[in-house]
């Protein structure tokens, strides 16, 4: 009997094309699980999985910041990482027709356009962290740097700290 194929995310064949290592796991998910849930399903620590956030920018341009699930986006720490005045969070009914995914299964690797990605610089304290797989149930595991490159993204500290 035929093994059966496995299905692969945008964000799967990215890094496969990349020749990028990762690993991924997947969860059943029948309803929306926010990041934190996500961790608790796949007994992940907090602090090394990181969930994708989209915002607008005064210019009306959209930037992705990443950062730990358990952590809030500091709003004029993200502005001035990426040269705006103010950023505010684009609507949820929105995040599918800018990015091409949906809430849950976000993230910057694969979006339908290549938007301004920061990272926070507290992944650079990690050999792996966990990103979403570009589908709900679905969890990517890799190097920070690797995440960095096929995003692409840059570090800097966008967090509130405390």
């Amino acid at each position: 009997m035929a093994k059966p194929k496995e299905i692969k995310t945008n964000a799967m064949r990215i890094l496969d094309k990349l020749k990028i290592n990762y690993q991924h796991q997947s969860y059943v998910c029948t309803e929306f699980v926010d990041g934190r849930q996500t961790a608790d399903l796949l007994n992940l620590p907090y602090k090394q999985v990181y969930k994708t956030l989209v915002t607008a920018g005064k210019s009306k341009n959209y930037f992705v910041f990443v950062i730990p699930i358990d952590k809030e986006l500091d709003m004029k720490k993200a502005a001035k990482s990426v040269g705006e005045k103010s950023i505010a969070m684009i609507h949820l009914k929105d995040l599918t027709a800018i990015t091409g995914y949906v809430r849950g299964g976000c993230t910057a690797i694969g979006m339908k356009k290549q938007f301004k990605t920061v990272i926070d610089e507290t992944a650079k304290n990690f050999d792996t962290i966990y990103i979403s797989g570009g589908k709900v149930g679905l969890q990517l595991e890799l190097s920070p740097d690797d995440f960095c490159r096929a995003a692409p993204a840059v570090y800097d500290d966008v967090m509130i700290n405390n």
